[in-house]
């Protein structure tokens, strides 16, 4: 239970973000105390929850995640600051993201082998799998411009995701962006796994095969049909048993 003075709503996202920290950790998708996951806080205010900077993801629990405004300074700052620090620097593109998309209340943002690896390939995600078909001609691409510290990045970094729900940082890592937990859980895993799928595909020396492009399409509708909404709320609450642990509680 939380010593926290929050409202109900904002200790549940508080939950499912530390629970979201704790699975990307689970699937190996972390780089030490790098890479940011954000959630607005629900209610009037233009408040995030982030990481305590500093904390392993597989550390992360509910109380431990910071509130901050639009520009990533710290909302009700404690006595003690080494329990609010964040990497301001982290949340330049998580910030673009929530200001421009109201949509989008939860940001992924990864630094994995297999993203990596894929955002400097020239031809970027092919459609070669059932996973890379989710994000068929669904997906932007944004140039690395060095590491994200200059805002006057955001303005085209938002003009490369467009309208997507996912984006490939070339030469830097990966980008979701969905309304809940769920979504964005499933979004950043099937994303990481068309990478996965990519780089052993490719490393396999063999000539490639490409659906054509009316089954392409086709597969990423059906990905879009109302029924996903369902799957992937189960798929979270498959999710979340993978990571229960009664001796190290996220919900705490």
């Amino acid at each position: 239970m939380s010593t926290l003075a929050c409202s109900l709503s904002e200790w549940k996202t508080r939950c499912e973000l530390a629970a979201l920290y704790r699975l990307i950790a689970h699937f190996g998708m972390t780089d030490l105390i790098e890479t940011h996951i954000t959630a607005r806080v629900p209610g009037p205010e233009t408040h995030f929850l982030i990481n305590r900077y500093g904390l392993l993801f597989s550390e992360m629990h509910a109380s431990a995640l910071v509130k901050i405004d639009a520009s990533g300074h710290v909302v009700e700052p404690g006595a003690d600051p080494a329990m609010n620090r964040v990497n301001e620097a982290g949340f330049v593109i998580h910030s673009a993201v929530h200001a421009a998309r109201p949509d989008m209340h939860w940001v992924i943002h990864t630094h994995t082998a297999a993203g990596c690896g894929v955002s400097a390939q020239e031809h970027g995600l092919l459609p070669i799998s059932q996973h890379a078909l989710r994000f068929f001609q669904r997906i932007g691409y944004h140039a690395y411009e060095g590491i994200a510290l200059d805002t006057d990045e955001r303005q085209r970094l938002i003009a490369d995701l467009g309208g997507h729900q996912a984006m490939i940082l070339r030469n830097h890592g990966l980008l979701v962006g969905a309304s809940n937990a769920a979504e964005a859980f499933s979004l950043i895993f099937y994303l990481e796994n068309a990478c996965k799928i990519q780089i052993a595909a490719l490393a396999g020396g063999a000539t490639l095969r490409t659906p054509s492009l009316t089954v392409c399409e086709r597969t990423a509708r059906q990905f879009e049909s109302p029924g996903e909404q369902s799957a992937m709320q189960l798929s979270w609450e498959a999710a979340l048993r993978l990571i229960a642990d009664s001796t190290n509680d996220y919900s705490r």
